[in-house]
């Protein structure tokens, strides 16, 4: 099974849009080869439109012309990708990739190119064409680039198997598709559908699906066709979506297992838009990634960086590089928040105005815990929570590497606005 653990790597949607070329990519995999895959972070992904060759920022061209192979298929433009040229796709730099130790990953969209459709090519493996299998009521209403497609039409699992193949063929270790996660009912049986093509194309490939959000009355066909779906739209650098995240996470969290992960999407960090200007840097504060790691990792959510690494300055590396924050991520068990509450004035003069979100989990060897404390308001504020274990800790502060103690039955933290404290909890002998 592929993600024991929740995937970890480089998405190019939040630096480049659909513009992102060969030549960054390449230069982003050599810098998390060098700085970040001894952590863990494998996973380099080209995010949508590869096939675009006028692609230029985050904004699609409508109706433009696709790269499209004989059978239907979206094909890399070489313009960007020229190690593609000659038929070759993308073997050449998931070849380069793997060769520093990686695992390289694309976008699709579900469907077949509307392009295709009117041109009337052939799929492969069948004599039906295009036209025949398309669900041309089927549309995604962002994006222009493809029909559904209709999983009762012959041909139409053929077309499924014969993107797989080619997937396979290049060495494709990560698949996020796109204009699926929500599109439910309606478009269940095409989940199933690409799901199936892809477990049976012979190769290992990580299925994400996406936009978000995802439908929590669906989460057991997620689990079973997926290992990550988004439970959110696209999340950016505000802090009113993060904020709103600790409602999704609380949602979601129950769902997250080996071989499959609720999916917060990319953390917007570092130098991201760059397609419009290379100064573009997250609006998120310090506190506010820290926050962000935190909830993300506390829930196992896949982690996936959204800047320019090659520009990351120290502070965003300390985000990406805390092996105590990873342990959490990989081996821990059952998170799930203990306290959601808000202080006010005239109901509890013991406490600050104020809202506290505390967050618990264990540790799979059973001798660890971990408390993240969050401070949502705008002032730094003490929190304290009564946490669920008797015997005396001893109690490290996760993202300050040190021992600050210990506890029995609670702990306390002065918390930054904003901001997050990661306690965690060693049993004593």
């Amino acid at each position: 099974m592929v993600a024991q653990t929740p995937p970890m790597g480089w998405n190019s949607w939040d630096c480049y849009g659909a513009s992102v070329t060969e030549q960054t990519v390449r230069a982003n995999a050599e810098f998390m080869a060098k700085h970040l895959k001894k952590y863990g972070w494998e996973y380099i992904v080209v995010d949508i439109q590869w096939y675009e060759p006028t692609a230029d920022s985050h904004e699609y061209h409508p109706f433009t012309e696709l790269c499209v192979d004989e059978y239907s298929r979206v094909i890399p433009a070489e313009n960007r990708f020229p190690s593609s040229a000659g038929g070759k796709g993308f073997a050449p730099l998931a070849e380069y990739v793997h060769s520093l130790g990686l695992k390289f990953g694309i976008h699709i969209m579900r469907g077949i190119p509307r392009q295709a459709v009117h041109n009337n090519l052939k799929i492969k493996g069948t004599d039906r064409t295009a036209r025949q299998i398309a669900k041309t009521s089927s549309i995604c209403n962002w994006n222009t680039d493809m029909y559904g497609v209709d999983p009762t039409k012959a041909g139409a699992r053929e077309y499924y198997d014969s993107i797989f193949e080619l997937y396979a063929e290049w060495g494709v270790d990560f698949i996020k598709i796109d204009d699926i996660c929500r599109e439910l009912p309606h478009e269940e049986a095409e989940l199933v559908m690409v799901s199936n093509a892809l477990n049976d194309c012979g190769r290992d490939m990580v299925l994400s699906l996406s936009p978000g959000p995802a439908l929590p009355e669906k989460s057991e066909l997620y689990k079973q066709t997926a290992n990550m779906w988004r439970i959110t739209d696209d999340f950016w650098d505000k802090w009113e979506s993060l904020y709103d995240m600790f409602d999704r996470a609380q949602t979601w969290c129950i769902h997250a297992g080996a071989g499959h992960f609720p999916d917060c999407d990319m953390l917007p960090i570092g130098n991201i838009l760059q397609d419009y200007g290379s100064d573009n840097v997250t609006k998120f504060t310090h506190d506010e990634q820290i926050t962000m790691l935190t909830l993300w990792c506390m829930m196992r959510s896949p982690l996936m960086i959204g800047g320019e690494m090659t520009r990351f300055d120290d502070f965003t590396m300390s985000l990406l590089t805390n092996e105590e924050l990873i342990e959490v991520l990989n081996n821990t068990h059952s998170a799930h928040p203990l306290y959601r509450f808000k202080h006010e004035h005239g109901f509890n003069l013991a406490f600050e105005d104020g809202e506290d979100i505390v967050w618990f989990t264990s540790h799979k060897d059973g001798k660890r815990y971990y408390v993240a404390l969050f401070n949502v308001d705008g002032d730094e504020r003490e929190i304290a929570a009564r946490i669920p274990v008797e015997r005396e800790t001893e109690v490290y502060d996760v993202w300050n590497g040190k021992q600050v103690g210990t506890a029995r039955g609670s702990v306390i933290a002065t918390v930054r606005p904003h901001g997050a404290v990661l306690l965690k909890l060693t049993a004593k002998d």
